[in-house]
């Protein structure tokens, strides 16, 4: 019968993730509320693995790293890895979130970390023929940059409009009503740059 390499690794059981989990949410002063619903986790099952009384699955703690902004290795490490800091953070593909605009022509990956969310983001953005991404005021002063990478788009900001090719960008106020649309035949697609005020 072949042995276990590592048996104490059996007897102690699976890394205690709690207070990574916890100090990772203070430090980005975040409310056990407010993670549960970035998340997608209920705030009871949150508040049990902080505590380290529950053994979440993969899925809540890729969830619960994603909502962060931190790799799920970053929960699951010791701690004796954690003082040795990696000069370069591999991102993988798999793990950057997007969303779909309503109409389901414009994806959005959500290529910036969330912990500077409201400060500035940055998206590679994807539009479709007919496509648009509309969105309401930001707050005062925000600005966008968006540079096109393939296709063309049309942007809009209150009542000023261009129509951007391929190596073009505009940046505008957003703290108006603002809409990125595509009104050519082909897949369009570019970098946005979000800078908020803060």
């Amino acid at each position: 019968m072949a042995q276990v390499p590592h048996p104490t690794s059996l007897v102690d059981g699976p890394p205690a993730v709690g207070s990574k989990l916890q100090d990772a949410r203070k430090a980005q002063q975040l409310s056990l509320d407010e993670l549960s619903k970035r998340a997608g986790v209920s705030k009871s099952m949150l508040s049990e693995v902080e505590r380290n009384q529950a053994n979440p699955t993969v899925g809540v703690l890729w969830r619960l790293a994603t909502a962060l902004g931190i790799s799920l290795t970053d929960l699951l490490c010791n701690t004796t890895a954690d003082k040795a800091t990696p000069t370069v953070e591999l991102v993988p593909a798999h793990t950057i979130p997007v969303t779909t605009s309503p109409d389901g022509k414009c994806t959005l990956r959500i290529l910036g970390p969330i912990a500077l969310a409201g400060q500035v983001e940055w998206y590679e953005l994807a539009v479709e023929p007919g496509g648009v991404l509309a969105s309401e005021p930001h707050e005062a002063g925000a600005k966008e940059h968006l540079s096109v990478l393939s296709g063309s788009l049309t942007v809009q900001a209150a009542d000023s409009s261009k129509v951007l090719k391929a190596g073009d960008s505009a940046r505008y106020a957003v703290d108006v009503q603002h809409a990125i649309s595509n009104t050519g035949k082909g897949m369009a697609k570019a970098v946005l740059v979000v800078e908020h005020l803060g």
